[in-house]
């Protein structure tokens, strides 16, 4: 096969994969800076993911009237998101197709937001413009609350949905802690984070020198101890009258097997997790008799914007320009990365990851980041966490809800 195209190159973006309350900042970041540089050039943003180049919905943004600043304070995927997994490479008749509807609207740029699966898919698009002959230059940009993409230090999602997580535990802590004397002595909050503890570990910053909130945490590097478990909550409501715990949806039991998951699984085969909430606090209500009220934070802890971090919402405006300079300097088959310089004062820049480190690898929590008992973070992750949940950024208001506005939407004319 063979393309040319002889004007200047549009280009593609797209969401992917579960969204964030920051994926829409990492948006603007990139259009914002698209527009500047290709001022000549259109940006077409996919409805619904990858899935809108293959069933001919793309939003035209050169028809956008709003504001874009209106997507820095928007939750969700303003152009809609999807799991959706790309054949291999051998499939010719796929990305040829592919690569005809890129080539119709002169598409040069093919820019990817999301995590794990999503760079995955983007490193196949940049291998297979390579094999068939496409002039494409495919960049992915990191997206995912649970922290676990390889070679980047963070993620963009990641510390909003931290400090939610740190915060929500914190209130609730006090809620129970008023009412344990005589009811609820337990409480269970379960997060997501899939096969890494990060969501789970930022409950540790709702604790501080002089007070305990958060009084377990229940990781996926660390295989569950039924015994040693029960005895520390028992030891907490000795101590405190009460325990909090906040468990990530990965938890594994002795056998390295998932504590809690469903048959379900997603395109990519992932089993879909939940249910362990429930599941834990029964198991201590039914060993020690203390009453239990759980939680699962589930789509609220991905979708706080009102509560989102600025630094968060920076880095995530960060990486949507530095997708374009990439292109634009060449590259493809990359991710812009967050390289960090220093805890305190926490500094950071912008580098760049190649692809096929990143694709289908997952960051767990390192083993320092752990306390000895396997329940507590220790002081060297907090030092980590607490930059990533610093600062607000408090979208408008008005009559006393956020208003969240999205840019007005024109689907390209077939």
């Amino acid at each position: 096969m063979e393309y040319m195209i002889t004007v200047m190159k549009n280009a593609f973006y797209a969401q992917s994969g579960g969204v964030t309350s920051v994926i829409n900042c990492s948006a603007y970041g990139l259009i914002s800076k698209f527009k500047k540089d290709f001022s000549t050039a259109n940006i077409y943003a996919s409805k619904n993911g990858i899935v809108g180049l293959l069933e001919d919905e793309l939003y035209d943004l050169s028809k956008t009237k709003k504001p874009l600043e209106n997507l820095l304070e928007m939750p969700g995927g303003a152009f809609g998101s999807c799991r959706f997994k790309l054949p291999d490479l051998d499939d010719e008749k796929f990305y040829k197709d592919l690569f005809d509807r890129l080539n119709k609207l002169f598409i040069g740029y093919f820019f990817y937001n999301g995590g794990n699966d999503s760079a995955d898919t983007c490193l196949k698009v940049a291998k297979a413009a390579e094999k068939f002959g496409y002039d494409l230059k495919a960049i992915a940009i990191p997206k995912t609350i649970d922290n676990d993409l390889a070679v980047t230090d963070n993620c963009p999602g990641f510390g909003s949905v931290a400090k939610y997580v740190a915060t929500s535990a914190k209130e609730a802590s006090l809620d129970i802690r008023s009412m344990c004397k005589t009811s609820t002595k337990v409480f269970v909050l379960e997060v997501m984070g899939r096969h890494a503890g990060w969501i789970a570990a930022s409950g540790e910053l709702a604790n501080n020198k002089n007070d305990t909130f958060v009084h377990k945490i229940l990781l996926p590097e660390r295989k569950f101890n039924k015994e040693n478990f029960l005895a520390g909550v028992e030891a907490d409501v000795i101590k405190y009258g009460y325990s909090v715990i906040v468990a990530s949806e990965g938890l594994k039991d002795k056998n390295g097997e998932l504590y809690a998951a469903t048959k379900e699984k997603d395109s990519f085969g992932h089993s879909q997790l939940g249910g362990l909430a429930p599941k834990i606090a029964s198991l201590v209500t039914d060993e020690l008799g203390f009453k239990n009220h759980w939680s699962v934070a589930d789509y609220l802890q991905r979708s706080a914007r009102h509560i989102s971090s600025s630094t968060d919402i920076e880095q995530a405006i960060a990486v949507g320009k530095a997708a374009v300079s990439l292109a634009a300097e060449g590259k493809s088959g990359v991710m812009p990365i967050i390289k960090r310089l220093s805890n305190d004062p926490y500094t950071w820049e912008i580098s760049v990851g190649d692809l096929k480190d990143i694709a289908n690898e997952e960051k767990v929590l390192p083993e320092n980041f752990i306390s000895q008992d396997g329940f507590r973070i220790t002081e060297e992750g907090q030092d980590y966490l607490k930059p990533l949940l610093s600062g607000e950024s408090f979208p408008k208001f008005a009559d006393g809800i956020p208003v969240y506005e999205n840019i007005d939407l024109h689907l390209r004319e077939v």
